[in-house]
């Protein structure tokens, strides 16, 4: 079975979205951690839950973790 992909979560923009990739690509701007889950089963992580996005720690959350929404 092969690694999945670096996932990144950028630094909340002035909106409180954070961009979104994986792989280098972007995915999108997500507000939500239902939309980085929503985002990553899109890409292919398919039996994934916001709990398993909160606690994974494949993920780079930069600016703050997954509770962090708002620009600081």
């Amino acid at each position: 079975m092969s690694e999945p992909p670096p996932v990144v979560v950028e630094p909340p923009g002035p909106s409180g979205g954070r961009r979104v990739r994986v792989d280098g690509r972007v995915l999108g701007t997500a507000f939500s951690l239902r939309d980085v889950t929503a985002f990553l089963q899109e890409a292919g992580l398919q039996g994934w839950d916001e709990l398993d996005v909160a606690a994974s720690g494949l993920i780079d959350w930069r600016g703050g973790g997954p509770d962090a929404w708002a620009e600081s």
